[in-house]
């Protein structure tokens, strides 16, 4: 009888102690929709942008920000485009070939060509830094990561995003869209 009394107690310390490896995911849920990637995008050293001058085919072209946060562009000089949108680089490009009088009204589209990479941690075959593709989820995510090890918890992962106010951590399903700069991490399971 005393045998069984251990096996007993035994059994809740082994119960007690699996609570303690437990992984608390964060409470608030990821955003389920995002909006286009490009939408509120900041620039910054290393991206690649596309810029059109309507009608003006030798002043347009693909150019990368350098280390600095600016690009060269043909006449107009270096342009600061370091934490800027497409939309207020437009806009500097705009001024800077009206102000040097080389056009009056000039017309400006540019366009993120390349975008700040995603991370993902974790219980994964590769983790690592990857390039970011537009309309991308958590699962293709982990899939470019080499999928889930073998340790992984499936399906949820945690999900750290840069915004306005900071990091924020969420929890995260495989269907959940990720944006350039996201970090995932997926946790290991315990048993």
């Amino acid at each position: 009888m005393p045998r069984f009394g251990g096996v007993v107690v035994l059994l809740a310390g082994l119960v007690g102690g699996c609570a303690l490896f437990t992984t608390s995911f964060p409470a608030e849920d990821a955003p389920a929709k995002i909006s286009s990637p490009a939408e509120g995008y900041r620039l910054e050293p290393g991206n690649q942008v596309r810029v059109t001058v309507f009608g003006q085919e030798n002043l347009s072209g693909t150019f990368a920000l350098d280390a600095a946060g600016s690009i060269a562009l043909p006449l107009v000089g270096t342009v600061p485009a370091s934490g800027v949108t497409t939309t207020v680089l437009a806009n500097r490009v705009e001024t800077a070939l009206r102000k040097n009088a080389y056009m009056q009204d000039p017309r400006v589209a540019v366009e993120v060509q390349t975008f700040r990479p995603f991370y993902v941690l974790g219980e994964v075959r590769q983790a690592g830094e990857f390039p970011y593709v537009t309309g991308m989820t958590v699962l293709s995510a982990i899939a470019r990561a080499g999928g889930y090890d073998y340790r992984a918890i499936e399906g949820e992962v945690e999900l750290v995003r840069q915004g306005d106010d900071g990091q924020k951590e969420y929890r995260a399903v495989e269907r959940t869209p990720i944006l350039p700069g996201d970090i995932i991490k997926v946790h290991q399971r315990r048993f």
